[in-house]
């Protein structure tokens, strides 16, 4: 699945889920050490878990950040 991001650096997102298990995740764009550790992170754990754990993280005044887009595409995908 391709995610556009909307409100930081990263442009977008892809990843993969099976069985409701995030399989592999790739931010394109934004800071790469923070979204290579974010990806790695939540590589095998449940989609629900990891929106838990990222939903309302926010990057200095900003309103959203990308593990919390991260969340929105993981939500988007569970459709």
């Amino acid at each position: 699945m391709l995610y556009k991001t909307s409100g930081v650096c990263t442009r977008e997102i892809n990843l993969e889920i099976e069985d409701s298990v995030i399989k592999s995740v790739e931010f394109v764009g934004g800071c790469a050490g923070n979204t290579q550790g974010v990806a790695r992170l939540v590589e095998g754990m449940n989609v629900n878990e990891a929106i838990k754990r990222l939903e309302g993280i926010k990057c200095g005044s900003r309103s959203t950040s990308c593990p919390d887009q991260l969340a929105l595409a993981l939500r988007q995908a569970l459709k």
